[in-house]
């Protein structure tokens, strides 16, 4: 199949749950060549972030609309129409659990591991300096990890056992309030 007819099926589940102008957005970044980095770069976001406004779970500004369009090479008013201030975010989308293989395992990993990586967030000890001479241990303790404060990465890391995945989530702590 040419790039020119590369075609992204925007009724076929989990597609179905996404803006119609994803299908466009998908169409146009094949046809380029380009990737979420190369698209991320031109408009200074980064590259999940990008791939999460393809798929209509993330808020593109008005200048980022611009900017994206002049990538892509799409008109901006049709970006607009779809995505501009009156568009907002319907963010989770597909079944649950999730079928694609990749995100199931992701779902998996929150599943067998989840209730072990909370402990660790409860108890973690975190050393926080003040100057030089006084140290303070700091725990945690009852909160959630931000996934609206949160910054995902996706780097590859060559292992003589086949390629590994490391995924980062960089997200802030927010503690239980009392009242």
């Amino acid at each position: 199949m040419s790039q020119s007819s590369a075609l992204v099926p925007s009724t076929d589940r989990p597609y179905s749950d996404i803006p119609p102008i994803s299908a466009t957005l998908f169409e146009a970044k094949a046809r380029k060549g380009l990737t979420f980095d190369d698209v991320a770069r031109a408009i200074g976001r980064d590259e999940v972030w990008v791939a999460a406004a393809f798929y209509g779970q993330a808020k593109l500004s008005v200048e980022e609309i611009k900017q994206l369009a002049d990538v892509l090479g799409l008109p901006s008013a049709s970006i607009q129409d779809y995505l501009g201030d009156h568009w907002w975010p319907n963010r989770g989308i597909g079944p649950m659990p999730p079928t694609d293989p990749v995100i199931y395992r992701l779902y998996e990993g929150v599943l067998v591991y989840g209730h072990a990586i909370k402990a660790v967030i409860h108890e973690k000890v975190v050393l926080i300096f003040f100057g030089c001479a006084k140290i303070d241990f700091v725990q945690f303790g009852d909160g959630i990890m931000s996934m609206i404060d949160c910054k995902i990465n996706v780097a590859k890391k060559p292992d003589p056992k086949g390629d590994r995945v490391i995924l980062t989530f960089d997200g802030k702590f927010l503690p239980y309030l009392k009242w």
